[in-house]
């Protein structure tokens, strides 16, 4: 791996919970590099709307034993502020193209939830050479008919009525770091339990770090409207039509009780392009790598050895890497 810049690292939690790094992309971005194997394949992986880094807290562990696993904040996510950079899945694209490019020197397995698994998809279509492979994990797909879920359409149209969204946005500043996760996790989860007590405790603690960062809401939003931009009409054919030019191997994983993506998206997805490796995970809700962790790291590690295994071969390091020193 090719060394980025490095403004400052932390140990946080132990080798196990991941070193917290800093490189310059058009601004400080942070990312936690939970090690891996020299000359094992590189997995970067991205997380979801409203999320960060830690999401893959509960996994990362179960697959360094194999693979090198990255995973970043996109801007205006986790600890990357957005300082003037977009927040939305064009900007973070770009962002992660350039995290690829100069942390990892690439290419890399893209291991992709919700609207990382968009923009996962969007960077193997438009830069195939820095994509080996891509991890799809109840992926924000182009809508299909189905029965919305009550609560994720009124959440997605308070966030995109200006009026409405200055109060949920108020109603969201006054929520405690752990009433946020709170909420967060009930939304995501088909069982919220399930997630183990010290990743729930680091999310709550990045989300007490967020606190004070300005233009929080506006930047949630932006990425909102961005994402429903980009599944919806008349964007979301599109959308499709870059799924379709991907040629990497895929592996797609879903929840069949996913609220916010329907487990149909993912069906119809699966029935465009025949050539993905598909995992359902029975009564999981959008996070499986939260959720279920294991099942999701036999899901990855299975698909590694099989379908995956050009992937594997390809997005392999020659030696141990890593953007940056840790202090």
């Amino acid at each position: 791996m090719t060394a980025g810049q490095t403004t400052h690292d932390t140990e946080f939690g132990g080798p196990p919970a991941g070193v917290s790094r800093w490189t310059d992309l058009n601004g400080p971005v942070r990312y936690l590099d939970f090690g891996g194997p020299a000359g094992g394949p590189v997995i970067v992986c991205v997380h979801g709307l409203g999320g960060s880094a830690v999401n893959w807290a509960a996994i990362a562990p179960l697959l360094t034993g194999v693979c090198r696993v990255l995973a970043p904040d996109l801007a205006g996510h986790g600890l990357t502020q957005s300082l003037g950079r977009g927040t939305g899945v064009a900007a973070n694209r770009a962002l992660l193209h350039r995290f690829i490019t100069t942390v990892t020197g690439g290419p890399v397995i893209l291991m992709g939830n919700s609207m990382g698994g968009m923009i996962s998809l969007l960077e193997a279509s438009a830069a195939p050479a820095t994509v080996a492979g891509l991890i799809l994990v109840d992926p924000a797909l182009p809508f299909v008919p189905a029965r919305p879920d009550p609560l994720v359409t009124a959440m997605f149209a308070l966030y995109l009525a200006p009026g409405l969204r200055r109060v949920v946005q108020a109603r969201r500043r006054r929520q405690s770091p752990a009433a946020l996760v709170e909420g967060i996790l009930r939304l995501c989860c088909a069982d919220p339990s399930r997630v183990a007590p010290e990743i729930v405790a680091r999310h709550v603690e990045v989300a007490a770090q967020r606190a004070g960062f300005p233009g929080l809401e506006a930047d949630f939003a932006a990425a909102v409207r961005s994402v429903v931009r980009t599944v919806g009409y008349p964007h979301g054919r599109a959308y499709g039509r870059r799924l379709r030019s991907v040629t990497c191997p895929v592996l797609l994983i879903h929840g069949t009780a996913d609220r916010l993506v329907p487990v149909a998206a993912a069906r119809a997805a699966a029935r465009a392009n025949p050539s993905w490796s598909v995992r359902e995970f029975a009564g999981v809700g959008h996070v499986p790598q939260l959720e279920v962790p294991r099942d999701t790291a036999d899901a990855v590690l299975g698909w590694l050895g099989s379908a995956g295994q050009p992937a594997a071969r390809a997005a392999r390091t020659p030696g141990p890497g890593g953007g940056g020193s840790t202090y």
